[in-house]
């Protein structure tokens, strides 16, 4: 199925790319989370019309990622897990526990813009990334 990206999808294109994915990668996630829709000739032609829009919002929402991500630069933050005498966790640490930790003030987070490498089922010290709306990580 053609389709016309409306954001950035990583490992997929950019805002505006006419691309092909799978019939129901397409109608079961992207089209219905508003990531994109079908490249019919009215699609391009609306797309077109709202091009700059979407670019600017796509701007601002990486402004805003940007500067979040400035705040928590050089910080640390402490979570606290059960854990076994051989250093395993019981569970892991999620992306809900760390947005958990970091919703305290000063700063507020959601769990769907860090990485899925996040989770971690051992004690240790980790560094945790942010997946930004552009997909790059921090």
């Amino acid at each position: 199925m053609q389709i016309i990206l409306l954001e950035k999808v990583q490992n997929l294109g950019q805002l505006g790319d006419v691309v092909k994915v799978k019939d129901g990668y397409a109608r079961n996630f992207l089209i219905p989370s508003g990531r994109a829709r079908r490249a019919t000739a009215a699609a391009k032609a609306e797309f077109e019309a709202k091009r700059a829009e979407l670019e600017k919002a796509a701007a601002a929402k990486l402004a805003e990622a940007q500067a979040q991500g400035e705040k928590l630069a050089g910080k640390v933050f402490k979570l606290t897990q059960k854990a076994g005498v051989d250093g395993r966790l019981f569970g892991s640490v999620t992306n809900s526990d760390i947005a958990e930790e970091l919703a305290l003030p000063p700063v507020k987070i959601h769990c769907s813009i860090l990485a899925e490498d996040a989770i971690k089922a051992a004690v240790n010290d980790y560094k945790a990334k942010s997946a930004q709306p552009t997909g790059q990580t921090h």
